[in-house]
């Protein structure tokens, strides 16, 4: 680390004696998470072969078939289809909402309005070409409390008037400043929709949040859930993919959605990523672990700078998701500028606000990730709109969070160049 001022050093110290209890929390997750993953590993008699893939149609895919098992015991749901196929987390999600609704059904959304890339799915932006409501599939959602939290009173007003097919419940803030929802709140969430509308499905887009707890939504009667293996489940290994996870029928809705009828779950060629897909399932407790304590060290940090930052250092966390708030488009292009500087992979590259696939807005993105656009990896990014937040996520170890932020705050903050 280059040379800090004393100022910053001091600082520095009473960060680490006040988060300490907090990172000796997180390790104990860990662990509770690790032999989770290890059980299942076990218990399903993981042998090398499995790790090799297979080509063409993909027919009797042991490894593959092992990997949905673990998965499906993992989240303790009925199934799971985890696969290369899946382009991104929008995708994965695209899948098992498209493959789990017909034309006259309604989704609607628990938490608020989706987060961008969603809102292009269901056909929100103007761009309407393939979305779920050309299809004829109708949307509502819930406005969200004052608080950022769910309105039950308008909840259940929306709910009993729709009667949705499927409830969605977006775990992670997205591009929201509203915290993100524990797994306290959605088994709260899923018990409250499951006595209004009983008949509709509970899903959960669990983006960013595997192992970022001790337990996970699907054990609280969720009825599908889905993620990218480019954020948590792929343990920063994994290069592509998705997963989805919850009640057979579903489940194999989803793969034929993915496939076509016939098919199903039962082609789809791994090629070499099995080997990826198996080890960072195994890494991604520890993997998370270092992240979500990274971001705790971000947040205290930043924080002693005059930050505004959520959540706070000492507030509950349910995935890898850091926000600073700068109120100031300058200050929060400047720092992300700071986060590519101390990155592994294109250091040397300057982020500018840029056009993005699925955004209405120009985004600006530092990610000098060894997987491209994996949000595993430290990285950050937001929209260029009020209020100038930007979300930074993920960390593959504690020590680079903590180098990469360190060394962004010295910087900004200390007038220090280089």
């Amino acid at each position: 680390m280059k040379k800090l001022p004393e100022e910053l050093k001091a600082i520095l110290a009473e960060v680490d004696q006040e988060i300490a209890p907090r990172l000796r929390e997180i390790d104990d997750q860990v662990v509770y998470n690790q032999e989770k993953v290890l059980k299942a590993f076990v218990d399903h008699q993981v042998a090398e072969a499995d790790l090799k893939g297979t080509n063409g149609y993909g027919d009797d895919d042991i490894g593959r078939d092992k990997l949905e098992a673990i998965y499906a015991q993992v989240f303790q749901t009925e199934d799971a289809l985890v696969r290369p196929q899946f382009v991104s987390g929008t995708h994965t999600l695209a899948v098992a909402l498209d493959g789990n609704l017909l034309p006259g059904e309604t989704l609607t959304y628990l938490t608020g309005m989706p987060y961008d890339t969603m809102q292009q799915v269901i056909g929100l932006a103007p761009k309407k070409r393939g979305t779920l409501i050309q299809k004829g599939i109708n949307f509502s959602y819930v406005p969200l409390n004052a608080e950022g939290g769910v309105d039950y009173e308008e909840a259940e007003k929306v709910l009993k008037r729709d009667q949705p097919h499927i409830v969605v419940i977006q775990r992670s803030r997205g591009y929201d400043t509203r915290q993100s929802y524990t797994v306290d709140q959605i088994k709260e969430m899923t018990a409250f929709v499951k006595k209004v509308s009983p008949e509709s499905l509970v899903f959960v887009d669990n983006c960013y949040g595997e192992f970022s707890e001790k337990h996970e939504p699907t054990e609280y009667g969720v009825d599908f859930m889905a993620g990218s293996l480019i954020k948590n489940a792929g343990g920063g290994i994994a290069q592509t993919g998705g997963y989805i996870v919850g009640k057979e029928e579903l489940v194999e809705n989803a793969a034929i959605r993915l496939t076509a009828p016939g098919i199903g779950k039962e082609e789809g060629a791994t090629l070499t990523n099995m080997h990826e897909f198996y080890e960072g399932f195994f890494l991604a407790p520890h993997t998370t672990g270092e992240a979500i304590k990274g971001m705790i060290f971000s947040a205290a940090l930043l924080e002693k700078m005059g930050c505004e930052v959520t959540p706070k250092w000492d507030e509950p966390r349910t995935d890898l998701i850091q926000t600073i708030i700068f109120n100031d488009p300058e200050k929060m292009i400047n720092f992300t500028k700071e986060v590519q500087k101390n990155s592994p992979i294109d250091s040397f590259v300057e982020p500018i606000p840029s056009d993005m696939p699925g955004y209405e807005d120009k985004v600006i993105m530092a990610a000098g990730n060894f997987v491209s656009g994996s949000t595993m990896e430290f990285s950050a990014d937001g929209p260029i709109r009020p209020p100038y937040a930007l979300y930074m996520q993920g960390g593959l170890t504690y020590a680079h969070d903590r180098i990469a932020v360190t060394n962004a705050v010295n910087h900004l903050f200390f007038k220090v160049k280089g």
